[in-house]
């Protein structure tokens, strides 16, 4: 049905009528209102940049699923550390690729104090002594079968593995280590690091637990450049958490606050923001995410094919965690975003 307007009644009631006079647009009108109305702000302050380690010297490969980064020996992780500090980046974690014939079923390697994660420690604090440090216990690196703990008889042990990385653990300070990251997901792992640590003069070293850490489709680009993918025997879902669960999240993370962790790290990070702000609001302890490499892989390709803008969708994701409650973010984008905000 046709109906007929009048517009001298329509313009009677006016925007201001209807918006009870508050317009949002006033406070984004322009660049200095916009700064000074700002919630949240991503800073060089915010970035932790994981870095791949192999054995050797002055050796470089590049990862071909996450295009620039690249797996460097320890001598070379030394200079990623000095260019880190001068770009303002205020830690560095390290992940290893070990061979394949130091691999076994235990992850024995891990309690070789010389072995390449340790030796990169020591290597990265001799060039830059204020820079942190943070190492992961997980075995998934040392391991045949690429699982994060000890697999005996088909099943992933978990107090057995538990006791192996809280040595691991004290090897990992003895090098140098600020914090202990364990991602392995066993129960009472925080606890039993804290006493291992403790027990051995460090008490000053913190744990940054892998409080959520999820059975994530978005880690193959992680397994290829760590040397495990295609050596996985069955999958994690035995001890990491289901991506459908968020209570079970918020228990498992209290159960590390409860044994002793500094701070959290939830994993992966863009598709779970809404586990980022479960745990900050509950606990307000630091609160970190991990921008796993499967999300820097979508981002860098869709740029690579001029699908999207790649620096700017690389700092709105980076500002989403921020938003999210994050007080920091462990992300390959590290080196480049802070070299954009140092511009700014």
């Amino acid at each position: 049905m046709n109906r007929q307007f009048d517009k001298a009644t329509l313009n009677k009631r006016t925007v201001n009528d209807i918006t009870g006079g508050r317009r949002m647009r006033r406070n984004r009108k322009a660049g200095w209102v916009r700064d000074l109305t700002r919630e949240n702000t991503l800073t060089i302050h915010d970035l932790i940049w994981p870095i791949f380690i192999i054995p050797g010297t002055g050796q470089r490969e590049p990862i071909e699923a996450m295009p620039g980064v690249f797996r460097v020996s320890a001598d070379l992780a030394a200079h990623e550390a000095e260019r880190a500090a001068k770009l303002g980046i205020p830690a560095i974690a390290t992940f290893p690729k070990i061979e394949l014939d130091l691999r076994d079923q235990t992850g024995s390697n891990i309690l070789v104090a010389d072995n390449i994660i340790n030796r990169a420690t020591i290597a990265i604090k001799a060039a830059v002594p204020e820079i942190g440090v943070i190492t992961d216990v997980a075995l998934d690196p040392f391991t045949d079968h690429g699982h994060d703990g000890i697999l005996r008889d088909g099943v992933i042990v978990n107090d057995e593995t538990v006791s192996q990385i809280a040595q691991a653990a004290v090897l990992q300070a003895e090098a140098g280590a600020d914090i202990i990251a364990p991602s392995d997901m066993m129960d009472g792992r925080i606890g039993a690091i804290r006493e291992a640590l403790d027990g051995n003069g460090f008490s000053d070293v913190g744990i940054m637990s892998y409080a959520t850490k999820f059975a994530s489709s978005f880690y193959g680009p992680y397994r290829e450049a760590i040397g495990t993918q295609g050596l996985l025997q069955g999958d994690k879902r035995t001890y990491y958490i289901d991506p459908a669960n968020s209570d079970e999240a918020v228990r498992d993370a209290a159960m590390d606050v409860e044994e002793g962790a500094d701070m959290l790290l939830i994993k992966p990070g863009l598709p779970y923001l809404d586990i980022i702000l479960r745990l900050k609001d509950t606990f307000a302890m630091p609160t970190f995410a991990y921008q796993v490499s499967g999300e820097y892989a979508m981002i860098k390709a869709a740029a690579q094919n001029g699908w999207i803008d790649g620096e700017q969708v690389m700092l709105e994701s980076l500002l989403a965690f921020k938003r999210a409650g994050c007080d920091g973010i462990m992300t390959y984008f590290a080196p480049e975003a802070a070299a954009l905000l140092n511009q700014d």
